[in-house]
């Protein structure tokens, strides 16, 4: 009987001292496999692999596509790239970003889900909004295990608090017990996989595209005839530009495009406020070159000598600026009330 010997572990911020931390509690000899994604962006470079070999544990490294899976190892997400894993591989993929990312979590936690069952176990460490949560949702779905780290521990603490939220997770745990915990499960046998009805777990196929994606596709398809939607969110893709369709899964909203961005609610609000972020900085900016045009001008027709025209440009410039400068109060105030919501 197989043990629970696939481990999955979902962070963002704070995540490479939390994760570093963890791992420095596992015993070299541990009979497991590590998956883990971390939040870092397309044009970065990671060196979360050489931080954990230092600690002089697990062997860890960025996998490469269509790698085999062996146990005793830790695979990290590379920028730029999804972590799936299917029939004993660890895949790379360019698919499109979920919740603001890729990597993301989901994806790496819904591949190992239905790839192994109750042999994985799901964990979310320290982060922000809520990635991860939809995720560990199928592992628990799955029969596997789920862990959230301590909230009052971690650095950051929405991602665990959305887990244990949403999910009923099976552990709460501060992260030295969930590394004494991942020990123990690696060597306590998981029960047998039963099968499951399609009505329990979204179905994931080769190419990717989960149930979520064949609701998207089919609400989609019957707009196309003209026949009534009820899926379709008012809202768009802040990627893409698409309409995006509304999923509910329990007590968990989740959207997602035709082409296959997905979001959770909260992260859906954080991107568009990034979106409102930079149109005003872009009005502040058309403002700003508004104003410093009309003074090019009041310049030229004062060495004309044309004195009701040069008022006239100065008194647009003037304009322009103040209104820049409130485009620009607005942008603070914005600022300001993202950061006090995120610190509370």
């Amino acid at each position: 009987m197989p043990d629970h010997d696939i481990v999955v572990i979902g962070a963002s911020a704070g995540g490479v001292e939390t994760v570093t931390q963890l791992v420095k509690q596992l015993p070299p000899d541990l009979p497991a496999t590590l998956f883990v994604v971390l939040h870092f962006p397309s044009q970065s470079i990671s060196f979360l692999p050489s931080i954990l070999n230092r600690l002089g544990t697990l062997p860890a490294a960025h996998p490469q596509n269509g790698e085999p899976i062996q146990p005793n190892r830790i695979y990290v997400a590379p920028p730029n790239y999804h972590l799936l894993v299917q029939h004993g591989h660890v895949y790379l993929s360019l698919g499109p970003r979920e919740n603001g990312h890729r990597p993301a979590i989901d994806p790496l936690f819904r591949s190992v889900a239905h790839a192994y069952g109750r042999r994985a176990v799901g964990i979310i460490l320290s982060g922000m909004l809520d990635d991860g949560t939809a995720g560990l949702r199928v592992i628990q779905l799955r029969g596997g295990l789920t862990i959230a780290q301590d909230p009052d521990e971690a650095l950051f603490s929405s991602m665990p608090r959305s887990a244990i939220e949403h999910c009923d997770v099976d552990y709460v745990l501060k992260v030295a017990d969930i590394a004494a915990l991942i020990t123990k499960l690696a060597k306590t046998p998981a029960p047998e996989n039963t099968p499951m009805s399609n009505n329990d777990v979204p179905n994931e196929t080769n190419n990717g595209i989960d149930q979520e994606s064949k609701i998207v596709a089919k609400d989609k398809a019957a707009s196309e005839q003209g026949e009534k939607s009820g899926a379709a969110s008012t809202w768009t893709c802040p990627d893409c530009g698409g309409v995006m369709w509304e999923i509910q899964d329990g007590n968990l909203a989740r959207f997602r495009c035709h082409v296959g961005h997905a979001y959770s609610l909260d992260s859906l609000v954080a991107e568009q406020s990034d979106s409102v972020e930079r149109a005003l900085w872009s009005a502040a900016r058309a403002l700003e070159e508004k104003a410093a045009l009309a003074r090019r001008m009041a310049a030229q027709a004062r060495q004309q000598n044309r004195q009701m025209s040069e008022t006239q440009f100065l008194q647009r410039a003037q304009e322009a600026a103040q209104h820049a400068a409130v485009v620009q109060e607005m942008i603070m105030q914005s600022i300001t009330m993202k950061e006090t919501s995120d610190s509370s």
